[in-house]
């Protein structure tokens, strides 16, 4: 394993040596600046994120998952990212999916030598039923966890295609996938902390590979969300706010339309813009695999 002096997540920030002694005013600023990095970091490894998001895409059309690994801040990133899906592009829960070392009380509370078993992430992708068509993603600031390490390998034994996540160059998790994204943050105002400007840029990339891959699979159109779970009095108004701004109808059509398609934005959106019913319009989403776009030009 990298020893953790040789990482630049590990080593001192130079414009940060009098953190202890700057002002409230001061120490925004200066994390401010360094997040600045943070983005431009991002950039230089857009083409890899875009492979990544392909490679999610391709998994999710085959019947099959995004899985997140991660200890710490890293894994409760990937509990994050995969929590938010249901809600907003309407996949059912399991479809991507965040494991992180120690499990759920890990999200909480940190449990210790979880993340360095060379056994337990494996079991834990053994008890989801890690098949070939899943995508799994490893995410680890230093590139060293051993928790993720052992998690890619097992999921290229079994055949996945495997992406990691790091912020160093040349790392260990990258070594082990098919696919290594290294966005190079740098040092951490403070020491060590990835939290920072490295929990930033994995976030980044975990809004990057979902987001890009509910679009590949029909679960956006143009900017909206039309598979918005329904799940609260805002996601309600939201449904509403969403069939206005995509048919231009009035809000009394819009409520009208979208009781008749039982709530299925993109079902309402189809019958409004195209003038037809509700069964028809489901028959043409479901010939197209639910894009909207291509369900109107058919």
């Amino acid at each position: 394993m990298t020893e953790l002096s040789g990482l630049t997540t590990e080593h001192r920030n130079p414009n940060t040596m009098n953190l202890d002694r700057m002002s409230a005013l001061e120490i925004a600023r200066v994390m401010n600046l360094e997040d600045e990095n943070t983005v431009r970091a991002v950039k230089e490894v857009l083409p890899r994120i875009a492979e990544a998001i392909r490679l999610g895409t391709e998994s999710l059309e085959k019947g099959g998952r995004i899985i997140y690994l991660g200890a710490g801040t890293s894994g409760r990133l990937g509990v994050l990212d995969a929590a938010e899906c249901p809600p907003t592009f309407g996949v059912p829960e399991g479809r991507v999916i965040g494991l992180i070392a120690g499990g759920e009380r890990a999200i909480l509370k940190a449990v210790e030598g979880a993340e360095d078993s060379p056994d337990l992430c494996r079991q834990d992708l053994e008890a989801i039923g890690l098949e070939k068509r899943d995508l799994v993603i490893g995410l680890a600031a230093s590139g060293r966890t051993p928790y993720v390490i052992y998690g890619l390998r097992y999921a290229d034994q079994i055949g996945c295609h495997t992406v990691s996540i790091a912020c160093t160059k040349d790392s260990e998790i990258g070594k082990e996938a098919g696919l290594a994204i290294e966005a190079v943050t740098g040092p951490e105002i403070l020491t060590g902390s990835t939290r920072l400007k490295a929990g930033t840029a994995q976030k980044m990339i975990l809004n990057m590979i979902s987001t890009g891959s509910m679009v590949g699979i029909g679960k956006v159109y143009q900017n909206l969300m039309v598979d918005v779970q329904k799940t609260n009095e805002k996601l309600k108004a939201r449904a509403l706010n969403i069939l206005i701004e995509a048919t231009g109808c009035s809000k009394e059509k819009a409520a009208e339309v979208l009781k008749e398609a039982e709530g299925e934005v993109k079902t309402a959106i189809v019958m409004i813009i195209l003038g037809i019913s509700c069964e028809e319009a489901r028959k043409r989403l479901a010939a197209v695999n639910g894009r909207v776009g291509a369900a109107i030009e058919e």
